[in-house]
């Protein structure tokens, strides 16, 4: 049921489309800045969303992150990892222990991909906090008020630095 839900947002193509018509939309309203640089996050499903961002509009978005995200890494010729080639952007990958544990590749072969890309990217398990530690409601963020204190801090960060 959840993925029928989200399927439209996971369609090949739909986040990129999205995404250039947001950014559009921003850039048509006269206090937005068209020559300074976007930042984008996301959380859980919204982490290969980040990726997609910056490649389709590598020119435009400057920084990005993704917490506790999920399919960020697949064995598919879609899969985000491989577009690290086409993202300028910074990005930053916050990792909850748990995502760790069931898929210790994931952190291993996203480093990977943005070395052999020369991309700029920071991979960080996070080892005592749960997957979706970061949103304020989740069950996770109770047990994990200081790391999600800590991503957000890592989050703005990024965005003075590269914004």
């Amino acid at each position: 049921m959840y993925f029928r839900i989200v399927e439209p947002f996971l369609a090949p193509g739909a986040a990129e489309r999205d995404a250039v018509a947001y950014v559009a939309f921003l850039d048509a309203q006269s206090r937005v800045n068209k020559k300074k640089r976007i930042g984008t996050h996301g959380y859980c499903l919204g982490g290969p969303f980040v990726m997609k961002t910056a490649a389709a509009m590598p020119d435009r978005i400057g920084a990005g992150a993704s917490f506790h995200g999920g399919f960020l890494v697949t064995d598919n010729p879609d899969s985000p990892h491989l577009l690290a080639p086409k993202i300028k952007a910074r990005l930053y990958f916050a990792i909850a222990s748990d995502d760790d544990q069931r898929e210790p590749e994931v952190k291993e072969r996203l480093k990977q991909a943005f070395a052999a890309a020369r991309g700029r990217a920071e991979i960080e398990v996070y080892p005592q906090a749960k997957h979706g530690w970061c949103v304020p409601d989740s069950k996770a963020a109770a047990d994990s008020r200081q790391d999600a204190e800590r991503a957000w801090g890592k989050l703005v960060e990024l965005y003075k630095a590269e914004l």
